[in-house]
């Protein structure tokens, strides 16, 4: 990831890291095998919701990989669901490390196979500073990667898919933060636009399915954070589609955790256009 203009610590073995923290994050799920186990709560994270015992667990389990690598000499302020942010270093590094420790915590906790790691590196304070994404799939193993102007890769194999199709053709569209009072003023204004609706449960996840063309694009009902989506709307755009995170101007949206804003994403700009209007209008 190194280049003019970018920081050392870009430079460091982030993949190797990110890999090595799925293990030690799979461990801990293992460890909380069932719903009643995973229930128990912790407190209220940096972020605002629930904290699950998995939750901080798996933020655990990451973070030892992150603290190794500023052993190393990596200076970052990591920006993490749970603990906030963390600064490695003398401050004065513009890296960002974004986690999302549990991207799908509510399908974790029911043991739905839908959840996943999410880490972001940016060389800035903004989504379109993010120089590697990383999200793993802890249902299925898929592993979702991608650096700026790099490509995307799933499984480790450049993501090269068909076009969604002509003009503003939309078959499925993921809807996240999946509130009954969030999503039908939504879907009530993509009525006739779009052929069938899907609930994954994980922004990050939508965002690269979109990315892999499963579906021909997203929207989230309601507001999300940095955490949600930093990583995985990178993998989408190597990956060919397009995202707009609204009210910002593109990608430009803020990495802090205060920040919260709707996000969009398809594989056309008609279909782009079409999902941004319906979040706009739901809320008119």
């Amino acid at each position: 990831m190194g280049g003019a203009g970018t920081h050392p610590a870009l430079d460091f073995d982030w993949l190797g890291a990110c890999r090595r923290a799925v293990e030690k994050v799979e461990d801990v799920m293992a460890e909380y095998a069932t719903t009643a186990e995973r229930r128990v709560g912790t407190g209220r994270g940096a972020g605002g919701d629930e904290s699950l015992v998995f939750d901080r667990g798996a933020e655990d389990a990451i973070f030892v990989e992150l603290e190794a690598l500023a052993g190393e000499g990596a200076e970052f302020t990591a920006i993490s669901e749970e603990r906030g942010e963390v600064t490695y270093g003398n401050g004065d590094s513009p890296v960002r490390v974004v986690v999302d420790p549990i991207d799908g915590s509510l399908n974790a906790k029911r043991l739905i196979p839908s959840y996943c790691v999410s880490i972001a590196v940016s060389a800035g304070e903004t989504m379109e500073d993010v120089r590697f994404a990383f999200v793993h799939h802890l249902g299925n193993s898929e592993e979702f990667t991608a650096t700026l102007h790099g490509g995307a890769q799933l499984n480790g194999v450049p993501v090269e898919p068909e076009p969604a199709g002509d003009g503003e053709a939309l078959e499925v569209v993921g809807l996240e933060s999946a509130r009954p009072d969030w999503i039908v003023p939504v879907a009530q204004q993509l009525n006739g636009s779009v052929y069938r609706l899907r609930v994954v449960g994980s922004i990050a996840l939508t965002l690269c399915y979109v990315g892999a063309a499963r579906f021909d694009g997203m929207a989230t009902a309601s507001t999300c954070r940095s955490v949600d989506a930093a990583a995985a709307q990178l993998i989408a755009r190597e990956a060919g589609a397009f995202v707009s995170v609204l009210g910002y101007g593109g990608v430009e949206a803020p990495l802090d955790l205060d920040a919260r804003y709707r996000v969009v994403a398809a594989r056309t700009p008609e279909g782009l256009d079409t999902l941004a209007r319906a979040l706009t209008k739901s809320r008119n």
